[in-house]
């Protein structure tokens, strides 16, 4: 990816409102916001690049795994985001196949907000093994659906909803459309 991929283009109402569907991702898990704005920052889908440039900033360093990488000077240019030294050192960890959870920042009992947030890109947010979303922000248990995630997530889930307060946030991503999974979250295999 060169430089000459533009960022948002209007980057204060479009930062506020992907900023937005984050924030309703992660208070209603299951539910699929669309992000409004139009990017094209291959490889990363819409939905990626736009909760990437929402989220990082100079201050929290970012790792961007596997094909993600190669959207490192782009993102670099328009966040001003440091790259981390390794994955667990990144506040945000961005990547198309799911890293194993235990090496991610899982925040500490003082300071939970110090965990990372991982930004998954995966093929399609329905059409997978069926998952059942229990927990705060939803009125009933939901069927969730998305593909790309591995065989043993709902075991790497589970051992990351342990953890909490600290933990893992896990934002799905696919062409404009994002679904969050907060720690606080209990996920279990339909």
């Amino acid at each position: 990816m060169t430089l000459d991929a533009p960022g948002f283009a209007d980057p204060v109402m479009e930062a506020q409102s992907c900023f937005r569907a984050v924030l309703d991702a992660m208070a209603h898990p299951g539910s699929l916001p669309v992000i409004a704005c139009v990017l094209a920052a291959p490889p990363l889908d819409q939905a990626t690049a736009a909760v990437l440039l929402t989220l990082a900033d100079a201050a929290t360093p970012v790792w961007l795994a596997g094909e993600t990488a190669s959207a490192w000077d782009w993102l670099a240019f328009h966040s001003g985001a440091p790259r981390a030294a390794s994955i667990g050192g990144a506040g945000f960890i961005c990547a198309t196949e799911m890293p194993n959870l235990d090496l991610l920042e899982a925040g500490s009992d003082a300071a939970p907000e110090t965990a990372a947030t991982l930004i998954l890109q995966v093929p399609a947010l329905e059409g997978g093994p069926p998952l059942i979303l229990y927990g705060p922000g939803l009125e009933a248990p939901t069927r969730f659906a998305p593909q790309g995630l591995p065989e043993d997530f709902v075991k790497q889930w589970s051992a990351n909803h342990r953890l909490f307060p600290r933990g893992i946030d896990l934002i799905l991503c696919c062409g404009e459309q994002l679904c969050g999974l907060p720690r606080s979250l209990r996920i279990g295999a339909a």
